[in-house]
């Protein structure tokens, strides 16, 4: 599907699905960067192929948040939306918008 036949919010899933396929967008908070280096890993590929979209977590369709568990630990994830450095908010469709995905353990929420 190419952009003209897509809707806004289609648009906005691809290019969030696009964010998190490169871990260069992630940012971990101290939570989950303490834990060993196994788990840290399969928290980014969780984050990465993360498909369980449904109503509960995703009710606009913009792939922008996701929830997990990986050993024994409930991971989120988030997209926000910023200028390139980062110094201010952008729309999700804005040119020089950049995708930063914040991911943190359940208790650091």
């Amino acid at each position: 599907m190419n952009s003209t036949s897509m809707s806004q919010v289609e648009l906005v899933a691809e290019l969030n699905d696009a964010a998190r396929s490169n871990a260069v967008n992630y940012m971990a908070t101290g939570g989950v960067m303490a834990l060993d280096e196994v788990t840290i890993s399969e928290i980014f590929v969780g984050v990465q192929n993360f498909t369980k979209f449904n109503e509960d977590n995703d009710p606009h369709g913009e792939h922008d948040f996701g929830s997990f568990e990986v050993r024994g630990h409930k991971v989120f994830w988030k997209i926000d939306y910023y200028n390139q450095d980062l110094t201010e908010g952008r729309k999700p469709l804005d040119p020089d918008c950049r995708r930063i995905v914040t991911i943190m353990l359940a208790e650091e929420y």
